[in-house]
C-alpha cells in the first residue's frame, strides 16, 4: 500500500515510516524540518519504497501531489514541545489548524483514509486523573501561550469528527500522551531527552516547578504499532483514542533515576517555570490516560516499562 506520513522526519514520524517500510508498503513523507531531521531518517532513506519530500503542509499544490497517491494519511505534522510552541505561537496555530484542514480536504478529495494524532494537552488542567476520550477539558486563559496549542489540537479533532460525520471520512483520532524513545531531541522542552543528556555529560539536571507533577511515558514502539493496528481496524473510524501507558512517575524522581541509570555525577537542580518559559505559565500536576476504550478495540498493552526505555535512549545517545 501506498501511504503519506506528514512529519515524516520527525521522531514518531521516522519510526512510523520504518516500520511501514519493514511491513511493505511505500511510504511518502514529508517534512518542513522545523523540528524534524533528516539524520532521523538516514538509515532507510536509500530504500526504493521511501520518498521524501522537504516542504510544509500549508503547501497545497504539494500537498495534493502527495495525497493523490496514497490509500492512507498519517498526518503527524504539528508544532511540538512547549518551548517550541511558546517561541513560534502564531506559526504554531497555522500550522496545527491550517495544516490538518488541508489533509482532510484532501484526503476527501482522494477518498484516502486518515489518521490525526492529538495530544493529552486537550485535556487541560483538569485534575480528574485518570483522563477518558469522553472527559470534559478544563483550560486557562487566552493570554497564556500553552492553551492555544491545547486549542488547535482541539478544533483538529472537531475537524476531523465534522469530515467523518457530514463527507463520511474515514479518520482515526489519537491522543499521544508523553511519547519518548531514541531519536528524541530534548531541544523543544521533552523532559526525558533532556535529562538523559545532561547525565550523560555530568551536567546539571534541571528540574521546572515543583518536580512533584507526574507524567507517564510511553515507547515510540508500543505507539507506533498502536497507530497501525487503529488505522487496520475499521471499527475505530470515527473514534478518539489515548495511546499511552500508565506507569507514573514524578519528574524529580525520573530525575534521580535518569542519575542513577546514567552514573551520573550530575547535580539536580530546580528552575521556576517562569525563568524557564513565560509569566503566568501554567502545568498540569498529573497527566495519566485511562487505556480501556484502546484496549478494548485492539488489545492495546504497552510493551516497554520506562527502565526497559530508558536504557534504549541511554545506548541511542551514547552511540
Amino acid at each position: 500500500m501506498k501511504i503519506l506520513i506528514t512529519g515524516g522526519a520527525g521522531f514518531i514520524g521516522s519510526h512510523l515510516a520504518e516500520r511501514l517500510l519493514s511491513d511493505g508498503h511505500e511510504v511518502y513523507a514529508i517534512d518542513n524540518l522545523s523540528t524534524g531531521r533528516l539524520e532521523n531518517i538516514e538509515s532507510f532513506r536509500s530504500n526504493p519504497k521511501f520518498h521524501f519530500f522537504t516542504g510544509s503542509i500549508l503547501d497545497l499544490k504539494l500537498m495534493d501531489e502527495l495525497v493523490s497517491k496514497c490509500k492512507q494519511v498519517y498526518h503527524l505534522a504539528a508544532a511540538v514541545g512547549v518551548k517550541y510552541i511558546i517561541e513560534n505561537p502564531l506559526l504554531s496555530l497555522k500550522t496545527n489548524i491550517v495544516g490538518t484542514d488541508n489533509v482532510l480536504e484532501l484526503c476527501n478529495k482522494y477518498k484516502a483514509k486518515a489518521l490525526i494524532t492529538s495530544t493529552s494537552e486537550i485535556y487541560g488542567k483538569s485534575e480528574k486523573v485518570p483522563f477518558s476520550e469522553h472527559d470534559d477539558r478544563l483550560l486557562g486563559s487566552t493570554h497564556i501561550s500553552r492553551w492555544g496549542y491545547s486549542c488547535s489540537k482541539a478544533l483538529d479533532e472537531f475537524l476531523a469528527l465534522a469530515f467523518y460525520r457530514e463527507k463520511k471520512l474515514p479518520v482515526v483520532i489519537v491522543r499521544c500522551f508523553n511519547t519518548v524513545g531514541p531519536r528524541q531531541t530534548g531541544q523543544y522542552g521533552m523532559v526525558l531527552p533532556k535529562f538523559i543528556k545532561a547525565a550523560l555529560l555530568d551536567q546539571p539536571i534541571v528540574v521546572y516547578g515543583s518536580g512533584k507533577q507526574t507524567r507517564c511515558f510511553a515507547d515510540v514502539s508500543d505507539v507506533v504499532d498502536a497507530f497501525i493496528k487503529l488505522m487496520d481496524n475499521p471499527e475505530c473510524e470515527g473514534e478518539i483514542f489515548n495511546v499511552g501507558t500508565t506507569e507514573a512517575i514524578s519528574i524529580e524522581d525520573l530525575a534521580v533515576k535518569v542519575k542513577n541509570m546514567c552514573g551520573s555525577k550530575s547535580k539536580i537542580e530546580y528552575m521556576s517555570y517562569e525563568a524557564a518559559f513565560e509569566e503566568g505559565f501554567e502545568d498540569m500536576m498529573n497527566r495519566m490516560p485511562n487505556l480501556d476504550k484502546i484496549h478494548q478495540f485492539i488489545g492495546y498493552e504497552p510493551k516497554y516499562t520506562l527502565d526497559d526505555i530508558i536504557k534504549r535512549m541511554i545506548e541511542y545517545y551514547e552511540n
